[in-house]
């Protein structure tokens, strides 16, 4: 038996023996909602035909007085400040954003609920689904009937209180979209480095990151230039992370859009998800629930978007508008382990790009990016 097989099968019996435990204690399934995205109708279909909703959320056990959402342990303290600095930073992250202020390692302590029955309400449509193993919710509801922009799908489910999940419509037609990673591209994090990626990821206080300089301006400008342009977040960090990136993206001024994460457990193949995998699938399947959004593909050479996105331009260089890659500095790239391997214009990544019909750009930030972007991209089109 595969090694990643027993570390399933010990995860799901972890679970299955934590539940009632949690229930004689006064815990209740709580439904932890995400931002979904969809399709509108055509104009020469009927209301509700044609049209699609990707609904997502995840099923976990909370005490009644936990936060709507978030970590599990909001109330628990920080680190006892010892200077007048240090007292100052503690009572400006409390009275400006609690949520933003959580050690990240709080946000990666769950107890889902597997294989919970859930009813998904969007529009005038309803699916009945379960969780999966691991609590989550990804499902697709069809002739919704919902007016492009933004919408609320219901989640019912099974001894919970229901809850509201947001959903982005995407008007019908030709239009511009945006695909967007979060480490390193939009904010600062240094995932590429396996020690730093855990201390900012578990330990370091989610509102002293940083966004790349300019990053949330060029994809505002984009929004802006073409209206009804969706901007989604692709990223290979865990669903658990998703209130505090929102907190993030809103304080910095990043446009709002769904964010398509991933799940850290083990899998049928391996005890870890595929990175790689993931965004391919994800920027795959973006292509086939919106089939007339071209897209603008935004990521860094840290890790292997270039690679990813040049295969995808490669092979789909129509629904392909434009390629920005953030350059990491070099320091950057000697902490990541990559500035040896494959630095940007040589190696497989730069050669599948190159290959790809459609504008490449490589820029230190959002502000280089926006300058080498195509003109057309980032002014109104009248």
């Amino acid at each position: 038996m595969p090694f990643s097989a027993v570390a399933r099968a010990v995860e799901d019996q972890f679970h299955h023996d934590t539940i009632p435990v949690l229930r004689r204690r006064g815990w209740r399934p709580r439904v932890i909602p995400y931002d979904g995205y969809g399709s509108s109708a055509n104009g020469d279909r009927q209301q509700g035909e044609g049209d699609m909703a990707r609904v997502l959320a995840r099923m976990v056990m909370r005490p009644q007085d936990a936060p709507k959402e978030g970590p599990l342990f909001a109330r628990l303290p920080e680190e006892i400040p010892t200077t007048a600095k240090d007292v100052r930073e503690v009572r400006d992250i409390t009275a400006t954003n609690i949520l933003a202020a959580q050690r990240g390692w709080r946000m990666f302590i769950d107890a889902p609920v597997p294989y919970l029955p859930v009813t998904v309400r969007v529009g005038g449509a309803a699916v009945r689904t379960r969780a999966d193993r691991s609590g989550y919710v990804d499902v697709v509801v069809r002739g919704h009937g919902l007016a492009p922009g933004w919408h609320e799908a219901r989640i019912e489910a099974a001894g919970s209180q229901p809850v509201t999940a947001s959903l982005l419509i995407v008007a019908p037609g030709p239009r511009l979209g945006v695909v967007s990673d979060i480490d390193d591209t939009a904010m600062v994090s240094h995932v590429p480095r396996m020690f730093v990626a855990a201390w900012n990821q578990l330990v370091k206080h989610t509102s002293r990151r940083e966004p790349v300089p300019g990053m949330a301006e060029m994809l505002t400008r984009i929004q802006q230039a073409h209206p009804g342009t969706p901007v989604i977040y692709l990223s290979t960090g865990a669903w658990n992370v998703v209130p505090t990136h929102r907190a993030f993206f809103k304080r910095h001024g990043f446009p709002r859009g769904p964010m398509l994460m991933t799940d850290w457990g083990p899998t049928n193949t391996g005890l870890f998800r595929s990175g790689i995998e993931h965004k391919r699938t994800g920027l795959r399947r973006l292509m086939i629930d919106l089939p007339e959004v071209r897209w603008v593909l935004v990521g860094d050479d840290g890790q292997h978007d270039p690679l990813i996105y040049g295969e995808v331009a490669r092979e789909h260089s129509d629904r392909v508008a434009a390629v920005a890659i953030r350059r990491l500095s070099p320091a950057e790239h000697v902490l990541a382990g990559t500035q040896l391997a494959h630095p940007m214009g040589l190696g497989p990544e730069a050669r599948t790009l190159a290959e790809a019909d459609v504008p490449v750009v490589v820029g230190a930030d959002g502000e280089q990016l926006a300058r080498r972007l195509p003109s057309g991209l980032l002014t109104p089109q009248g």
